[in-house]
């Protein structure tokens, strides 16, 4: 049975934190999902294994768990790259993470590729990705073909959001943290991760778009940032008149994103704004939002100006995604997870993918 994950949205919703005004009705939000699969559509694998560069031996990388998926098409098909974690630890954070590639071509059915397309090495990369491994990716492409990869690098140190570009979504070049120029370096070794960079539809493709002659992208997990690239490899964070970090989206109390609002994927330029899609968890204490669980994750949704993609214009009240199957709340985060990365429009219709408790991942459908 198809469960729907649709939820109507309060007429509250027109009145926001944005100055309490009249805001536009929801219908800017891209609502209707419903699950397809009464299982998880990728899970792990405990036969899997590579030759680790790291370790020099000869690792199972998909053992223990397989979540937190991007998406994009690639000629007649859906390829999901996702993150896996072997079985080197116990405790969210503490194994080592790589990024593995499956493809369908019916947005259901996987087959997976034996070994991972993104992984710490000896490379250029090794003193950020190394021993935590490269975690959570989103992906995009342009119109001329360039997928554009941003996920985080965990040397168990400080998590960076950085950047690596293919033109098959296997062989990968990586270009390392995406602040490190900006104002100097001086962002090099924050905390940074989770990108969702501006999209529009062309067609039936989702390709990277410039917005006022620059790419831009939404970017955090406390608190919402922009930034912006001329050649999407290297990213300026907006700040604010302190220069500190521009908060343009902040978590709000007693709402569903009382605790994060960590940026999901690729965001769509439509004819309403800019829609960035993100994840919400609820707070754990007498701040969160008490009609869900506490420190859930579910998806939310917010609309910014395509004028002036900094200015929040609206969001929704109440989450359109939430936990709902047994195995979105178990596993790793048996609080109850949906943690929304992967978006694709393919054949008529809106492919969603989301880890499941940081332990499996899901698909959710929306029919045109």
């Amino acid at each position: 049975m198809k469960h729907t994950i649709l939820y109507a949205i309060s007429a509250c919703a027109m009145l926001t934190a944005c100055g309490g005004q009249k805001q536009p009705d929801n219908n800017w939000a891209l609502t209707g999902f419903e699950r397809v699969s009464e299982t998880p559509v990728l899970s792990p694998d405990t036969t899997v294994r590579f030759l680790c560069p790291m370790r020099g031996d000869s690792v199972a990388w998909m053992e223990s768990d397989v979540f937190n998926p991007a998406a994009t098409v690639q000629g007649d098909s859906i390829v999901v790259l996702f993150r896996s974690e072997d079985n080197s630890a116990t405790g969210i954070g503490s194994r080592t993470s790589r990024v593995g590639r499956a493809v369908s071509t019916d947005g259901v059915n996987f087959t997976y590729s034996a070994e991972p397309v993104v992984f710490p090495a000896d490379d250029s990369q090794r003193e950020y990705e190394w021993p935590g491994g490269c975690e959570d990716p989103r992906v995009a492409v342009t119109p001329d073909g360039t997928y554009v990869m941003f996920y985080t690098q965990w040397n168990r140190q400080v998590p960076r959001l950085a950047i690596a570009t293919s033109t098959d979504l296997v062989n990968w070049e990586k270009h390392g943290p995406a602040f490190a120029k900006a104002y100097d370096g001086r962002f090099r070794n924050e905390f940074s991760k989770s990108a969702s960079i501006v999209t529009r539809l062309d067609g039936d493709r989702l390709v990277i778009a410039p917005v006022n002659g620059k790419y831009y992208m939404y970017w955090g997990e406390k608190f919402v940032n922009v930034a912006t690239s001329d050649n999407l490899v290297d990213w300026t964070p907006m700040v604010d008149e302190n220069g500190d970090l521009l908060h343009v989206m902040d978590p709000r109390d007693n709402y569903f994103d009382s605790e994060l609002t960590e940026c999901g994927p690729p965001a769509l330029l439509t004819d309403d704004g800019i829609v960035l899609l993100y994840n919400a968890k609820n707070a754990g204490g007498d701040n969160r939002d008490e009609r869900y669980t506490a420190n859930t994750y579910c998806g939310g949704q917010a609309l910014f100006d395509a004028a002036e993609p900094e200015r929040l214009i609206t969001r929704l009240d109440e989450p359109f995604f939430i936990p709902e199957a047994d195995y979105e709340k178990s596993g790793q985060y048996p609080a109850g997870t949906v943690f929304i990365e992967g978006l694709v429009y393919y054949k008529g219709a809106w492919y969603l993918y989301y880890g499941c408790a940081d332990s499996r991942v899901g698909v959710a459908v929306k029919k045109s």
